[in-house]
């Protein structure tokens, strides 16, 4: 869980997306460096909900490592699209998009009406969520 809420602050919120989804780790050696958690949304759709590296270990490698297994083992499992959602700007929307996710929705105050506290990116408050999806080609009908 310490792990789970450097991305995200809500304890009850990881909670709640918890049951029925899979929980994958990375690690070096026996230290678990980052985990991913993916949750089934139906028809062929897997959504990310949460994916963090430790502090220490960010810009190793691992999240990149974790974002591509992540997305090999859905696709090569039949999944049509793998679907995540993040802030409007900041490193994580381009780590996505360097991966192949492309923006496809807006959830407008998203951050505003699901967290009771403002939360800040590089001095700026979160306000939207970019829904952004990436489409496995073998699988998309």
């Amino acid at each position: 869980m310490d792990l789970l809420l450097l991305a995200d602050p809500l304890s009850d919120k990881i909670r709640s997306y918890l049951p029925g989804a899979k929980c994958f780790v990375a690690s070096n050696g026996e230290v678990v460096v980052g985990a991913c958690v993916v949750k089934p949304r139906g028809a062929g759709t897997y959504e990310i909900m949460n994916i963090v590296v430790q502090p220490a270990h960010q810009k190793s490698g691992y999240g990149t490592a974790l974002l591509k297994w992540i997305i090999d083992f859905f696709c090569e499992s039949g999944a049509g699209q793998i679907e995540v959602g993040t802030g409007t700007f900041g490193y994580q929307l381009a780590f996505y998009q360097r991966h192949g996710f492309r923006v496809t929705s807006i959830d407008h105050d998203f951050f505003v009406k699901n967290y009771p506290e403002p939360i800040f990116e590089n001095g700026i408050q979160l306000f939207d969520m970019l829904r952004l999806t990436l489409r496995c080609p073998d699988n998309v009908t």
